[in-house]
């Protein structure tokens, strides 16, 4: 390997072509800079240069080395100040979420992405277990979950409320259990979870899913509310999901007595360092939510 300091002193040389201004710009003796071109020739095995009296000229070699060299030096001049610089609008931030929150928060984070075109947002939609995984070993740079992690190295912060709402037909008013019981349901990956929250709170009949008849089943978060437009089922959805439909005239949110909401958690590793882009981006979500 050659040796840094030895190319310095080498390159040093070249450019000021004289031995003495040499060691002086170095902090060195002659003897010393001297004595660095010589074992930088001994590594390479070749001669660097040809001495005439004080002056010298360089070798076919050493015009290569000198070529090579500039850009590596210049390189470990600046490495201090690349280590030291963490910019807070450049480079690669890894968000994950459920649907619903990502719907609302993705267009956001584009926006943010436009007025900083060196931020790179990398944004996944997930179920709560995967950002947990993926948070907890450092796959993921920002996890967004419903529920609170009971990982250790997982800090969970509560930074809103999403409200969860029960989404029927147009057609099917006046709203009543047996409306429901008639219309079934339209699952999805969260469905009896959500219904069990917002159900459980506003109807007394209610005590499973398995109440009512299975209308549909999507996982994909835009496509729930397809089949209730149709009028084939309903369904319960958080607040986000529902405002992202682009057909709300064939649907209708139901008023409750009973508001229910889903706390959201920001989800970071404890262990895992806060760039300044991640917390540039983690206080841009905390403001849109």
């Amino acid at each position: 390997m050659v040796n840094p300091v030895f190319l310095k002193s080498f390159c040093t040389l070249v450019k000021e072509q004289h031995f003495t201004r040499t060691a002086e710009k170095l902090y060195m003796t002659q003897s010393g800079v001297s004595q660095h071109i010589k074992k930088l020739e001994e590594a390479l095995g070749t001669a660097l240069l040809v001495r005439e009296g004080k002056s010298f000229y360089l070798t076919e070699s050493g015009k290569r080395l000198y070529e090579q060299a500039k850009p590596i030096l210049n390189a470990l001049d600046n490495l201090a100040d690349k280590v030291n610089t963490d910019p807070f609008n450049q480079g690669r931030v890894k968000v994950s979420s459920p649907g619903s929150v990502g719907l609302r928060l993705y267009p956001d984070l584009l926006s943010l992405q436009q007025n900083n075109p060196e931020l790179f947002i990398e944004y996944r939609f997930s179920p709560n277990g995967d950002i947990e995984r993926a948070v907890a070993e450092n796959h993921c740079d920002i996890g967004l979950m419903t529920q609170v992690s009971d990982f250790d190295n997982l800090d969970c912060q509560a930074i809103g409320k999403e409200p969860l709402l029960l989404v029927t037909p147009k057609s099917a008013q006046p709203l009543s259990w047996q409306t429901l019981l008639d219309l079934g349901f339209i699952d999805h990956p969260d469905g009896a979870h959500h219904a069990k929250l917002l159900l459980g709170e506003n109807f007394s009949e209610f005590q499973s899913i398995q109440q009512f008849k299975h209308s549909g089943f999507s996982n994909q978060i835009g496509l729930i509310l397809e089949p209730v437009s149709r009028g084939l089922g309903f369904t319960v959805l958080p607040a986000h999901a529902v405002a992202a439909f682009n057909q709300a005239e064939s649907i209708c949110i139901q008023p409750l007595k009973h508001p229910v909401y889903e706390t959201l958690y920001l989800t970071l590793n404890k262990k895992h360092h806060l760039a300044n882009r991640i917390q540039f981006v983690m206080k841009h979500i905390k403001s849109a939510l």
